[in-house]
Formats: C-alpha cells, structure tokens, sequence
C-alpha cells in the first residue's frame, strides 16, 4: 500500500524474516519510511518453504529492490537480525552457499546508493516488520485450508503433472 510517493530520496527500510520449522514456511514484512515522514510502504509475502535466513535476507533484497525502484540514493536499513546485519557490515563472513548468493545480490544492490546504513535493532522495535511477516504465513495457511475444505489444492493438474504423456 502505498500513500504517496517520497517526497526525499531518503528511506528507511525495516526488514523482517519469519519462518515456521526450520526450514519451513517462509515469509518478509517490510516496511518502507520516507526520513520526514509523508511516505510509507510495506510489503508482506510468503516466499515458499525456506529457512529463517533465507527469509531475512529475501526481506532485504526486496526493500532494497523497491527503494532502487523508488529512486532513494541514502538508505537506512533496521533488521532484529544480529547475523544478518553482520554479515551485510561486513563483520561476520557468509559461509553458507546459498547466503553467500543472497548476500552478493544484497551488496551490488547497495552499490547502487548513494549511502547504505544496516543497523541491528532490538526485536520490539522492528514489531510492524515481524508482524508482516507472520501475517503472510498465516494468510498462505489460511487460503491453503480454505482451499482444501473446496476440495481443491488451487493447482490445476495437466498431463504433464500426473505423469500421463498425450499423442
């Protein structure tokens, strides 16, 4: 949702990963401030089954995605993830594979800002981004059930799902 588009180029991003088992279903929250007030964005969306730090670091590439998008050149970025902000800061190293990819997409985005700040906040002041993010796990469970009770998984089936070959 959007109110009104920036009226500085300046943004502050708050990201949040959530994650039910880990791995297991998986979802950002996001929320996008102009400094100053006057602009405000969040983004809430299940992104499949993952781990916890895939999802913190897929709620990072999609704010800074939408800041490029919104042609903000100073952003501050606030995550209650200690090791991702670490590793973005350069003070912790990547080991995982799949991180190491994510992380690598997150800094040539950076590189597009004029400034780039990550702070580590406590988890009670990045509440709205949390709950964005739970609120996508469950709205993806919730249509699931939905869907299920009609009878339908929401997938159409075609000879090339159930195996049968045509022709």
């Amino acid at each position: 949702m959007m109110k009104n588009m920036p009226p500085a180029r300046e943004l502050t991003i708050s990201i949040d990963g959530a994650c039910s088992g880990n791995p297991g279903d998986a979802s950002i929250g996001v929320v996008i401030r102009a400094a100053g007030g006057g602009f405000e964005e969040k983004i809430s969306r299940y992104i499949g089954r993952t781990t916890n730090n895939v999802a913190e670091y897929s709620a990072l590439l999609a704010g800074l995605r939408r800041a490029r998008e919104l042609g903000a050149r100073v952003i501050s970025v606030k995550s209650d993830s200690e090791l991702l902000i670490r590793q973005f800061n350069g003070q912790y190293q990547v080991k995982n594979e799949q991180l190491k990819l994510l992380y690598a997409e997150a800094v040539a985005l950076a590189r597009g800002f004029d400034t780039i700040r990550a702070e580590h906040v406590r988890r009670e002041f990045n509440k709205e981004a949390d709950l964005l993010a739970k609120e996508a796990i469950t709205n993806y469970r919730r249509a699931n059930r939905t869907a299920a009770a009609a009878g339908s998984s929401g997938v159409e089936e075609s000879p090339s799902s159930t195996g049968q070959r045509s022709g």
